[in-house]
């Protein structure tokens, strides 16, 4: 039963396709961890660009798999990059994030037998 996300979107936007949402969750479950590890690297290093280029490009995908908070949180993630901030203004908002994307892939894996 999922708790950490929700595929209504998905659903919706493919017609109730399997084929499709396996493939949208499969992508998921394969980039989204591998895109927050850069997301971390360019706060770590202050690349401000490169955890710009990796949370714009996780935002959709998080609001298409119904994560309202990790999506709210994402587009702070963008706004600290564009301010070009401090390191410490976005490590706890990240870490939601990244604890939130953790615990959606681990269900999706679970219910789906991934």
């Amino acid at each position: 039963m999922a708790i950490n996300y929700n595929l209504a979107k998905v659903y919706a936007l493919s017609d109730n396709d399997p084929e499709f949402v396996m493939q949208i969750i499969s992508l998921f479950v394969t980039e989204v961890p591998q895109d927050l590890q850069q997301i971390d690297l360019g706060i770590k290093t202050k690349d401000h660009k490169l955890a710009y280029a990796f949370a714009h490009k996780i935002k959709p995908t998080l609001d298409l798999l119904g994560m309202s908070m990790a999506h709210e949180e994402i587009l702070q993630v963008e706004a600290w990059t564009k301010a070009e901030g401090k390191r410490k203004e976005i490590e706890a908002t990240f870490e939601s994030v990244k604890d939130q994307v953790e615990k959606a892939v681990k269900e999706i894996k679970k219910d789906f037998d991934l």
